[in-house]
């Protein structure tokens, strides 16, 4: 069963799928859109600093460093573990 859900919630280890963008910046979805976080793209938590805030994902076979509060304007569906 898959879950929509946000960056903020997911864990390590969890997979998502990015389903589009919230209303929000403009400007910053350009960039994650330049980024590769593009619809339809899937991603894996690598890991979480200390403090939780910056997170690294994988997307296309490269890391990302995202903060929580930037990656809140996607929408994610998590992808049910097997």
């Amino acid at each position: 069963m898959n879950i929509q859900t946000n960056l903020a919630d997911l864990k390590v280890g969890d997979r998502a799928k990015v389903l589009g963008f919230k209303s929000g910046n403009l400007d910053y979805q350009q960039r994650l859109l330049e980024m590769g976080l593009v619809p339809d793209t899937e991603l894996l938590v690598v890991r979480a600093a200390p403090l939780g805030d910056p997170i690294e994902i994988r997307i296309h076979h490269f890391s990302l460093c995202i903060r929580r509060q930037e990656g809140s304007i996607l929408n994610l569906v998590r992808i049910a573990k097997i």
